[in-house]
């Protein structure tokens, strides 16, 4: 149902591609969907397919553009590996002026929230610490959350991180919750990845208990936005 836009990143001026879904009937608000580090593939458009049916307007960059426009990985070895490297040679300045390319498409519509998986829960707790415009943001299993976490959340956000993770062991969690006692962050009887249906982790019940939470608190958020 959705179209590939371009956005100018508020980073260094470079344009973006990103996968637009517009809303269906009422519009709830705008939603930044950040990838995995597999690229904006056909899982990720289903995803904002599946939220645009919510009724959230959603936008999906393509983060690794500068390195290879259009990028989408399959799971075979070799892609997680192209994959593992286009992140780490991603700088996180350049992410967030992505992402407020992104929140500020959205923005002049009414409230913005932000999810991502993997690598985008990652920076999807990037965009809730550095950009503005953000209501609020839902993060899961970001391993490199460890890296920004002595950033704070400016917005509401909540983390999900499966039990059984083996990428992201249990100390590297308790951190971000010594550090932020207030964040909500669930834990669920899944490994890495429980939320796509394409991986072998995914797991059903967790991933429908984590997007209910995440509808919730968008709800939730922007009642209190225009209160």
């Amino acid at each position: 149902m959705g179209e590939t836009i371009k956005l100018t990143s508020k980073a260094d001026g470079f344009s973006v591609g990103a996968y637009h879904a517009p809303h269906q009937d009422a519009r709830r608000g705008g939603l930044l969907l950040i990838q995995e580090i597999f690229g904006v593939t056909d899982h990720i458009r289903e995803l904002a397919d599946g939220f645009a049916a919510d009724g959230y307007e959603v936008i999906a960059p393509s983060f690794y553009d500068r390195l290879e426009p259009g990028f989408e990985a399959d799971y075979s070895p070799e892609s997680v590996q192209k994959g593992v490297g286009y992140s780490t040679s991603t700088p996180w300045d350049q992410v967030a002026g992505d992402c407020q390319a992104a929140i500020d498409v959205l923005k002049v519509r009414g409230p913005v929230f932000v999810a991502g998986y993997c690598w985008g829960g990652a920076a999807t707790w990037l965009a809730a610490c550095r950009c503005e415009g953000v209501t609020a943001a839902s993060a899961f299993y970001g391993r490199r959350i460890s890296e920004l976490k002595d950033e704070t959340p400016r917005c509401p956000t909540i983390l999900h991180f499966g039990k059984s993770d083996a990428s992201i062991p249990p100390e590297r969690v308790e951190e971000i919750r010594d550090l932020h006692p207030d964040l909500p962050i669930y834990l669920y009887d899944a490994g890495h990845g429980f939320f796509s249906d394409r991986r072998t982790d995914y797991h059903s019940d967790s991933a429908h208990l984590a997007r209910l939470r995440t509808l919730q608190l968008f709800h939730r958020s922007a009642g209190k936005a225009e209160e």
